[in-house]
């Protein structure tokens, strides 16, 4: 439905914006929602400004600026449809002159709006009143010979296109940076621009930082092949903990010695397994792992050493087992305290002979493999209870390497998280627009009993919940968000200004909050149910879907409480 802008709205209401500013002065951070934000003087950034214009020319400098508004653009229209699900579509549009204003990014007076999401056609006339980048101009750089307000213009660009599914632009008719009385924006479908192919290059990565991007990634290719060809393949990681890790694989790798992999579950056993394989003489051999606890007892030792036809019922035929496939290569033996008495005593014999029998079978077959193995338990333990030979133990135990779990090497969280971000976006065929800040936040604070796999679990749901061109939030990485013992922050109360903790005549929780007020259940029940008709214009069903509620449930209980006959 094609709606216009109306003198007459309350554009300067937008309590529901100021409402997701918190400050947490003890943690040092500022939160948007779930965006971190950031306050820095005018001059700092004028100076920034400077530097870039200086060192990459004018035209390039402003696609970089550009660029730079566009994607706070993008992340403020995601906000604005969370905010406002349930406003008109001109409410929701005007979320993002209002943020505008609330950052102290420049004062917005909309003109005129004329817009229909259903059909996609948009005209937009607006003015900036002290826009930064103004300011800028006049203290900084001096007047411009065109249009100065980049950020300014990507942001309304990707906003607005965000917005209304499609392509809108936005040009700067007249500028105050260049010496025009107002600086106003006009915006439309980038096809009614006849220059909007050529605008529309500033939204791409300038052509010789493409370049660069380019033979940056041909030489990290040939890197990469050149450590494949080496072995020097790691995973990824660069924490102090992990590189020392990688220092003793390095070490290890080059010798024939067993390794045995200490660490807890789904720290990433494995791919140290391998980085030790490819490091080694042996890179061009086969690698085979195998997870002992998950072959049952009766079957380890025909899955290892191989089974001759007839050797029990079922063996049909022979075959060869996985030391022999490994043959000059390698074999990883994860969960290795697993091993029945019986496979313990054949494997110290192929660690101290290099050979095996197959199961039911009186020939000897020698073998060349290198073992490594790996446990989440202790074996000195396993030893203790008689569970684990103590001269198997110490033939495994030549060069144990412990592998430090996620939460003792959380600086390599983020790129943990952005490599199985594009892992699975690339599995979903959707992009999404990474953690939140908030998100990133709560994982850095995470213990992550799981390790490396649950964080590759919860990163595959977050990827899933999220749609396309959206951040992923907190609630879509987790079901229950994990407990912190971080304190409430500041807030910004209906004036403007910062208090400290919860809301007056709060404890920070809701339920303390009514209980302490003396407010009954059927109270809270009645003041949410008005609450939720309102916000859905008397729609029983709408509200009812606010509320996690089927209708007919909703509507008895609107009767028995009265509110909705006067509905």
């Amino acid at each position: 439905m094609a709606v216009s802008y109306k003198p007459q709205l309350n554009y300067t209401d937008f309590k529901d914006l100021t409402e997701q500013i918190h400050f947490q002065s003890s943690e040092g951070k500022i939160w948007f929602g779930e965006q971190r934000m950031l306050l820095m003087n005018l001059t700092s950034l004028g100076a920034f400004r400077r530097e870039i214009v200086n060192s990459m020319g004018a035209e390039r400098a402003k696609g970089f600026f550009l660029r730079l508004g566009y994607l706070s653009g993008l992340k403020d229209a995601e906000l604005a449809r969370k905010l406002r699900p349930h406003c008109s579509e001109l409410d929701i549009f005007l979320a993002g002159p209002q943020l505008h204003s609330l950052k102290g990014m420049v004062k917005v007076i909309p003109l005129e709006i004329d817009l229909d999401q259903e059909t996609g056609d948009f005209y937009g006339r607006l003015e900036w009143i002290d826009s930064w980048e103004v300011e800028i101009c006049k203290t900084e750089l001096g007047q411009m010979s065109e249009p100065a307000c980049w950020v300014l213009l990507g942001y309304a660009c990707a906003y607005t296109s965000s917005f209304m599914g499609r392509e809108i632009i936005f040009r700067e008719v007249s500028c105050r940076g260049c010496g025009d009385e107002k600086c106003i924006i006009e915006g439309k479908p980038a096809e009614e621009w006849p220059d909007a192919k050529e605008f529309s290059r500033h939204f791409k990565a300038d052509p010789i930082i493409e370049e660069l991007y380019d033979l940056q990634e041909q030489l990290n290719s040939l890197r990469s092949t050149l450590q494949r060809q080496q072995g020097q393949y790691y995973g990824i990681g660069q924490s102090a903990s992990y590189n020392k890790v990688c220092k003793m694989i390095d070490k290890a790798a080059q010798g024939k010695v067993s390794v045995l992999l200490l660490g807890e579950t789904g720290v990433g056993k494995e791919v140290i397994a391998k980085s030790v394989h490819l490091r080694s003489e042996r890179a061009d051999g086969p690698f085979i792992a195998v997870n002992c606890a998950a072959i049952p007892p009766d079957l380890i030792e025909a899955e290892l050493f191989g089974v001759e036809k007839g050797a029990y019922t079922g063996a049909n035929q022979a075959r060869e087992g996985r030391f022999e496939r490994a043959h000059g290569g390698t074999i990883f033996l994860d969960e290795v305290v697993e091993l029945t008495p019986r496979a313990q005593a054949t494997l110290l014999r192929v660690l101290q002979e290099g050979e095996l029998e197959r199961v039911g079978d009186n020939r000897t077959r020698k073998v060349n493999v290198r073992v490594i193995a790996a446990t989440n338990e202790s074996l000195e333990q396993a030893v203790e209870e008689g569970r684990f030979r103590a001269d198997l133990f110490y033939r495994l135990n030549v060069f144990p390497v412990q592998i430090p779990a996620l939460r003792d090497r959380l600086e390599d969280l983020p790129l943990l998280a952005g490599h199985f971000l594009e892992k699975f976006h690339a599995q979903y065929e959707k992009r999404t627009l990474g953690l939140s800040d908030k998100a990133l936040s709560l994982c850095m604070s995470y213990h992550w009993p799981g390790n490396i796999r649950e964080l590759e679990n919860v990163i595959e749901r977050g990827v899933i919940l999220t749609d396309n061109i959206e951040t992923i939030s907190q609630d879509a990485l987790f079901v229950t968000p994990p407990a912190t013992d971080k304190q409430p922050g500041e807030r910004i109360d209906e004036e403007g200004n910062m208090r400290s903790g919860p809301p007056e005549g709060g404890t920070g929780s809701w339920s303390d909050t009514i209980l302490g007020a003396g407010i009954s259940l059927d109270e809270v029940e009645e003041t949410l149910m008005r609450q939720a008709m309102e916000q859905a214009n008397q729609n029983v069903s709408k509200a009812a879907r606010l509320l996690g509620l089927t209708r007919p449930a909703l509507a008895y209980r609107l009767k028995k409480s009265g509110i909705l006959a006067e509905s």
